[in-house]
């Protein structure tokens, strides 16, 4: 299996487990306005950036911050999965400076060339970030992106709809209530594929066709496909499980200061991803796009965005400075223990498979619920 970051392989699992998260209430602080100590490069005034971005996936000042500090613009668009972004950057690039592909997008990306080259003179402050994040199997000495945030899909739940926490996959297979599961092929097929005893990155059809069996057998209770707002799927009652990233799940268990709402790690094993910062083909201001990327890379910027979406920060210096909240750096939920690491695995991009992975998602869509 490739490996992302110096992960222990997920396939030598042992002493498997489940870990449930209640409560991070008080955790998610609004964005820092000092980290203005970071200084914009001259001569971008009055230019237009145009960033394109997953949804509840930065801070509410980073923006703000970056068109005071350099005086321009920035058009700020979002998408709720990395199929969307794909698809629409395959059509041609509207005019996106940046786009935040996760890890597997990033190879199809740089094999069908759209992706522009990084030029890290204008992007110092990728010193800032953890060796195990540098030079990653799916883009080489970082050729094209740099680590953005990281993280986890797991289950998200109601627990006043359960006697006893939910600790594995056929839990949320066999609750007797509503199911919403996101809306990723290669997530949810690789899931029931390591529940099936077989790669979740496999290049066998044959494989693929049982775990979009195992996904139609078992998605009876599954009411919804949700486009990356199962927390407020959760939240509107509409699904007392579902699968989802784990910072969206923190973030609606800290609105509420509550303990209703718990995500937990499945015991059969989950995805670890990482999400990168791009330039993608043609854009229209590379240069303001780099200069974004190095702001945000700021130790005080990157900390600011991970500590109010509660994903993990690949920036080293932002955790040395101390400026992770610990409460989120002790959370497992957030920054996992090697023990937990050891149970996770990662998807990889592959080209020939893409058309039998979404044909099988495809049909999956169609006869779920039913």
């Amino acid at each position: 299996m490739k490996k992302v970051v110096a992960f222990p392989n997920a396939f030598a699992i042992s002493g498997v487990f489940a870990m449930t998260v209640l409560t991070l209430t008080g955790l998610l602080s609004t964005a820092n306005t000092a980290a203005a100590q970071w200084a914009c490069p001259a001569g971008f005034e009055g230019q237009t950036l145009s960033v394109y971005n997953w949804t509840t996936y930065i801070a509410e000042d980073t923006i703000g911050n970056f068109e005071e500090l350099c005086s321009v613009e920035v058009i700020y668009d979002t998408f709720p999965s990395d199929s969307d972004m794909l698809a629409r950057i395959r059509q041609g690039n509207p005019g996106y400076d940046i786009v935040v592909p996760s890890q597997e997008t990033v190879e199809l990306m740089i094999a069908e060339d759209l992706l522009e080259p990084l030029n890290f003179d204008n992007i110092p402050n990728f010193a800032n970030i953890i060796g195990d994040f540098k030079n990653p199997a799916y883009d080489p000495d970082n050729a094209f992106t740099v680590p953005y945030q990281w993280g986890t899909i797991g289950i998200g739940y109601n627990t006043n709809a359960f006697d006893e926490p939910i600790t594995s996959w056929q839990d949320m297979f066999t609750h007797d209530g509503p199911v919403s599961w996101i809306d990723d092929n290669r997530g949810i097929i690789g899931i029931a594929l390591v529940i099936l005893g077989y790669d979740p990155n496999t290049s066998n059809p044959d494989e693929v066709n049982e775990a979009r069996d195992f996904l139609i057998d078992n998605g009876a209770n599954v009411t919804y496909i949700n486009q990356d707002d199962g927390q407020e799927v959760l939240v509107r009652g509409e699904a007392d499980v579902v699968v989802e990233y784990n910072g969206d799940i923190f973030q609606i268990i800290d609105e509420c200061a509550c303990d209703d709402y718990a995500y937990v790690l499945p015991e059969e094993g989950t995805i670890y991803w990482v999400d990168t910062l791009a330039v993608p083909v043609d854009a229209p201001n590379q240069a303001l796009a780099e200069v974004f990327i190095d702001y945000v890379l700021d130790a005080q910027v990157g900390a600011d965005i991970s500590n109010y979406t509660a994903y993990a920060s690949p920036n080293a210096q932002a955790i040395d400075d101390g400026l992770i909240e610990e409460s989120m750096l002790t959370n497992p939920g957030i920054y996992p223990s090697d023990e937990i690491l050891a149970n996770l695995f990662t998807i990889v991009s592959n080209a020939e498979m893409e058309q039998l992975y979404n044909d099988a998602w495809d049909e999956i869509r169609i006869l779920i619920g039913q």
